[in-house]
């Protein structure tokens, strides 16, 4: 791997870091402050709010400036987030501008990977961007749910700065200030990501114009045979993944009666399983061969629903890594895929925007159903089961809409394979 990789690994991973800390700090806000049960449960539909919104415009920006410098912008606008939530702005519109900043940041910080390498190591390096996101996310989510709790917010709270008054109060607010400092950190390390030499594509005058040159994107990865089935299996795997963190904070309180930081560290083993999934599948799996995890979606989806059976801890934590393994081994060889197909189809940063436009598009949906199901009454066991049916339902509609195209398009897969061939020997 390239030198200016790494950096992008460091940046991305303190980002990640400070993103999932602070989606246990805002639970806990919100449960402190006495909110409603949907309101927490709002927190993931309105983080993604803004990847629909802005899916058109920033993946050109993304592709219109140096993707190092995107990404330090992305995370400024993260820091405004959590100042708003700590000087009394509501913590579902502070949350949802730290999703603004994040809606900026993913199409540079994949876009560059297809910048920087070649694609015949875009699935090795796909391995170690989400191998490390999902370490930064079991630890962002254990640091999140250590921070919000006793033992170390009351010493954060016993901090006080002499002849100022700060307003922090509560171990949430404690939490979120401290989260500044890992964004801080995070952008100096977006200042030190290389230049990869590629040609920008400026953005037009007139913004709205990107909007039609958006929706033809859209419908060019929708229409492409290997683009459709890797965009419609990451879509359905983000949308469930994405609502899952939640879930899994809900189904541990009502499970096994569990509190905000320790429901905390069974997110974190999901994340664990998924990364090592992740690993597994950078090792083993080969561009040409992503479309053969897919049958692993379908057993996904078998297990969210048999989570409902479980009221052990010490049969949950082997069982949730399992969960986290597969959905990791699936979504790597996809994302790649994805990302090589987008990247041949239109430019690697209105690639990801699609991309990201269609799978946080599901997660909005299905966390805006679980929120309002939430608010009439629904249990975690109930949405659990909507969740596992919804997965191997579709993945099996999926896998046998890719069947279909096979049967018709084998030579699409033929010319992957000589491509692929062709940057071994080079």
């Amino acid at each position: 791997m390239k030198r200016g990789f790494y950096t992008i690994m460091a940046a991305q991973f303190f980002s990640s870091l400070a993103d999932n800390a602070l989606f246990v700090a805002a639970v806990e806000l919100l449960k402190t402050n006495g909110a409603p049960k949907w309101q927490p449960a709002a927190l993931v539909p309105m983080f993604a709010l803004f990847y629909v919104i802005l899916a058109p415009f920033v993946g050109a920006y993304a592709d219109a400036r140096p993707k190092g410098n995107v990404m330090f912008v992305s995370n400024a606008i993260k820091v405004v987030g959590c100042l708003m939530m700590l000087f009394g702005s509501h913590p579902l519109l502070s949350y949802a501008i730290v999703g603004l900043g994040a809606a900026a940041y993913s199409p540079a910080k994949y876009g560059i990977l297809t910048e920087l390498l070649p694609a015949s190591q875009l699935v090795k390096a796909n391995g170690w961007i989400e191998g490390l996101t999902i370490s930064s996310i079991i630890l962002g989510v254990l640091l999140g749910g250590q921070l919000v709790g006793h033992a170390i917010s009351s010493h954060l709270l016993a901090f006080d700065i002499p002849f100022i008054d700060t307003g922090i109060d509560t171990a949430p607010e404690a939490a979120i200030s401290l989260l500044i400092v890992l964004y801080a950190i995070a952008a100096w390390f977006n200042l030190r990501i290389p230049d990869t030499g590629v040609e920008m594509r400026p953005m037009p005058k007139n913004k709205f114009e990107l909007l039609p040159d958006f929706w033809s994107c859209n419908s060019a990865l929708w229409r492409d045979k290997l683009g459709q089935i890797s965009l419609a299996t990451t879509t359905l795997f983000w949308g469930v993944s994405g609502n899952l963190r939640y879930i899994v904070l809900a189904w541990s309180a009502a499970a096994l009666g569990y509190s905000t930081t320790q429901a905390s560290s069974l997110v974190g083993v999901v994340a664990i399983g998924t990364a090592v999934g992740a690993i597994l599948a950078s090792m083993r799996m080969r561009l040409e061969h992503a479309t053969r995890v897919m049958p692993l979606g379908i057993a996904m989806g078998v297990l969210v629903i048999l989570m409902n059976f479980i009221t052990n801890v010490w049969v949950a934590a082997p069982f949730l890594i399992l969960l986290g393994g597969l959905g990791g081994f699936l979504v790597v060889p996809m994302n790649a895929l994805l990302q090589h197909r987008g990247h041949n189809l239109m430019g690697a940063g209105r690639s990801i925007a699609v991309q990201n436009f269609n799978e946080q598009a599901c997660i909005l949906s299905l966390g805006a159903g679980y929120s309002l199901s939430t608010g009439l009454g629904l249990s975690a066991f109930g949405a659990i089961t909507g969740f596992g049916v919804v997965v191997a339902g579709f993945m099996w509609l999926i896998q046998r809409w890719h069947n279909s195209n096979t049967v018709h398009h084998k030579v699409q897969l033929d010319h992957l394979l000589s491509i692929a061939r062709s940057d071994k020997t080079h």
